[in-house]
């Protein structure tokens, strides 16, 4: 196996996605609407609309006047348009290929359990990380998202949980940040896109930080940095093997900040924030299966981490078409999750949903990309 992949951490330049009202914070949208020529409180009046309604059709906002909403259709513009939409699990796992202004592909997943509505949501079209087993990173990056791309799947995904997508009585409660992209390579616009998510009406959503999971390989600084940013949210890490030989390979930005360095950046942002760190492990038949790998993990993890704030969360490998990777048998899977938690470390095996739907992150996008 080759460790020559390439790391891209600045997206190539392309055309800037339309000013959103997502992209603005308060301070902002209130000198966007008087450059309209309009009241400030009318800022307030369309954002309790996007936020606290979920309506992104100025028409359907009649508290306004009709010629004020003529003119913030400006604020509103289209940025997350279907392109296609798959449904499994019994309507429970509902996953979206989406295009944005220029034509780009990305996917959001909407996820509906017995106590909660979870989204899965892009950060980026693409990603350059290069992990050889992602349908995502095999197709290399495309672009970052806005602000407001990122922002508008939460709004569409908690839009369909109010009007019953899931069924009755689902209400919008978890975010993760799981889908195409490293989100920490977008590091300013997943972090202002956060302060909207978790801010009360009328400037964000208010869901709770807690119900919120962002995940990365390991960008040692920027996990620094997103731990001092006063947003409690759980922070997973994509380590997929405890040893830099082979995580070298299976995850190239290793080739950067080893596995020592990203647990103890874990383990700072455990401390800071108070909350615990998940760990996620895609679990790939003969390649980071083996028992001495799971002996290594729960051995690496209590040294780095300890084993109060750290939790293993096992992820069965949905195959891509054509890919040399395949999941792990079952009892190598159960052996696995034995010899974690016989060190100490909490450790389960995630739900798997939508295989038959291309649910692997990227892989609808590159189904359907020309």
């Amino acid at each position: 196996m080759s460790t020559s992949l390439p790391l891209v951490f600045d997206a190539p330049k392309r055309a800037t996605p339309p000013r959103h009202l997502a992209d603005l914070d308060p301070t902002d949208r209130k000198a966007a609407i008087q450059e309209l020529g309009l009241p400030a409180f009318r800022a307030d009046q369309l954002a309790r609309h996007y936020f606290g309604r979920l309506t992104a059709d100025v028409e359907q906002m009649t508290d306004l006047p009709a010629a004020a909403r003529a003119q913030l259709t400006t604020l509103l513009p289209p940025l997350v348009q279907t392109v296609k939409e798959q449904v499994c699990d019994d309507g429970q796992t509902r996953k979206t290929l989406w295009k944005g202004h220029d034509g780009t592909l990305a996917e959001m997943v909407l996820m509906g359990y017995p106590d909660r509505a979870t989204v899965c949501i892009s950060s980026q079209a693409g990603c350059g990380m290069a992990c050889p087993f992602c349908a995502t990173g095999q197709g290399g990056l495309q672009r970052n998202l806005s602000t407001g791309e990122i922002v508008d799947q939460v709004r569409q995904a908690a839009k369909a949980a109010q009007e019953g997508a899931l069924g009755p009585d689902k209400r919008l409660s978890n975010i993760v940040f799981m889908g195409m992209g490293e989100p920490l390579a977008n590091y300013k616009r997943v972090v202002a896109a956060l302060r909207r998510i978790t801010e009360p009406a009328p400037n964000g959503f208010g869901i709770s930080p807690r119900g919120i999971t962002v995940s990365t390989v390991g960008l040692v600084p920027a996990i620094d940095k997103l731990a001092q940013e006063g947003l409690p949210v759980t922070l997973a890490i994509s380590l997929h093997t405890p040893d830099d030989e082979l995580r070298d390979t299976l995850v190239p930005v290793n080739n950067r900040w080893k596995v020592g360095e990203v647990l103890d950046a874990g383990r700072r942002y455990a401390q800071t924030t108070g909350r615990r760190v998940s760990i996620e492990y895609a679990l790939i038949r003969d390649v980071n299966d083996q028992p001495w790998r799971a002996d290594l993990l729960g051995k690496v993890l209590r040294r780095h981490l300890g084993t109060k704030r750290v939790h293993v969360n096992l992820i069965p490998l949905n195959p891509t078409p054509g890919s040399e990777w395949d999941a792990s048998p079952k009892p190598v899977e159960r052996e696995f999750v034995r010899r974690v938690e016989a060190q100490g470390v909490s450790c389960t095996v995630r739900d798997t949903r939508g295989q038959e739907i291309d649910a692997a992150c990227g892989q609808l996008a590159a189904a359907n990309r020309t």
